[in-house]
This record gives structure tokens, sequence and C-alpha cells, in this order.
């Protein structure tokens, strides 16, 4: 039998997400949808999520033919669903929807950041990470970190070849299922960044990615060199 993770990518997976309508929902939506999962764009506003599909799809037509607009409600009824609000909404969101995302694999998506002038500074949680509050919020629910360092923009521009890598964290099963889910879409690659303890590492390192960006002009995302094949299970 295959696993969570390699069955989606064989078969496609019902993906919900949740705040679908901002730069890092409809991008991580576009881009899960243009390798062929089934993707709910969720938000409070169904009219609104769906007006965000309908141009998604006129920008990028059958490549995204697998997507559907929905409310918040929809999405988090989803197998797999991608916490894709804003940062200082995701804890809200979580706790509003406890219940349906109990057992289920959860990708937090937030940086916890403010711009001040000419760059980013970290706003850090007291439970350490955003990713922790959102599994503190919805404690039955199987929460893995990652796409943080990924640009929105990037993500929803399905002729940009993306060049990342995904750090992913959390629940060991749920991080499985995650990891083989980046590595289904093209020039993405995942890595195993350990338990949900170290997304405090990575949703603060992005201030700094991101002040990089800002000073410097471009785009710029993680890329580590020296790392080996991941190893997976039998």
């Amino acid at each position: 039998m295959l696993r969570g993770g390699r069955l989606c990518e064989a078969l496609g997976m019902q993906i919900g997400v949740l705040g679908g309508t901002g730069p890092a929902g409809r991008g991580i939506a576009a881009r899960l949808a243009s390798v062929g999962h089934e993707v709910v764009v969720g938000s409070r506003d169904q009219v609104r999520a769906q007006t965000v599909v309908d141009g998604l799809r006129a920008q990028w037509g059958d490549r995204v033919a697998t997507m559907s607009g929905g409310t918040n409600d929809d999405a988090a009824d989803a197998g797999l669903v991608v916490l894709a609000t804003v940062w200082d909404a995701a804890v809200s969101t979580a706790t509003a929807h406890a219940a349906q995302l109990a057992g289920k694999p959860v990708i937090s998506m937030a940086n916890g950041l403010v711009k001040d002038g000419r760059q980013f500074v970290p706003v850090v949680s007291p439970a350490g990470s955003i990713a922790a509050e959102v599994q503190a919020a919805a404690p039955d629910a199987r929460v893995v970190a990652a796409f943080h360092l990924v640009p929105a923009a990037a993500l929803a521009d399905l002729d940009h070849r993306l060049t990342s890598d995904v750090l992913v964290v959390g629940e060991e099963t749920a991080r499985v299922i995650v990891l083989d889910l980046v590595d289904g879409i093209p020039d993405l690659r995942g890595l195993d960044a350990g338990p949900l303890a170290n997304a405090l590492g990575i949703e603060t390192f992005s201030a700094a990615l991101l002040t990089v960006n800002l000073r410097h002009k471009g785009e710029g995302t993680l890329r580590l060199d020296g790392i080996g094949p991941r190893r997976t299970a039998p």
C-alpha cells in the first residue's frame, strides 16, 4: 500500500487552503492544482473565493482545472489542509476549525513579521512559533510547518521555475506526507528538518531573507548545497 504522500502524488489529493484568497493562499493553491491535486480555495466569503478561482482560471486555464472556490469550512473538510492566512489570523482560524482539522495533516505557512523601514523583524510567539500556537489551538491536528521561505509571487507564477528547498518540520508521519507533497512539485525539494520545535528557526529566518530581498531588490529563496537524497522507509 502506498504511503499517504506517495498516494496523493499518484492519484491526486483533496487539499483545502484556509485563507486562500491572499498572496500565499493563491500561490500555493495554484501550484498544487497545477500538479493535479483537487484544491479548495477557502475564504470567509465564498463569493470572494470564487472570484479568486475565476481569476486564476482565466490566467492559467486547464493548468488549474482542479481548483474550486468555497468557504473556509469547505476547505477545512479536505483530507489535507493548508493554513495560508496572514500570520496574525492563523491561530484564530485554526481555533475556529479545530474540530474539522482533527487527525489531519495541517500545513502552517505563517511567518510572524513586521516591516520596519527597509527591514523586516520577527514577531516571536510566546509558544516559540506560530506553528506551535496553531498546534495548541488545534491539538488533535497533525501540524507541519512548511513553505515559509518560498516567495508567494513565485508560487503563483506557474511559468516561473522554482528553485527552492522547502524545510519541513512537524509530527513524523504528517511530515513524511508533506515532504512527498513538496517533492511532487517540479523544481521544489523537501528537506526533513525535524520536529515542530524547529519551526521557530524557520519562521524567524524569514525576516532576514525578506530583508535581503528588500534591500537587494530580489526574490531570493533558500537552497542548500551538500544535501544527499532523503532516506525513506521501504
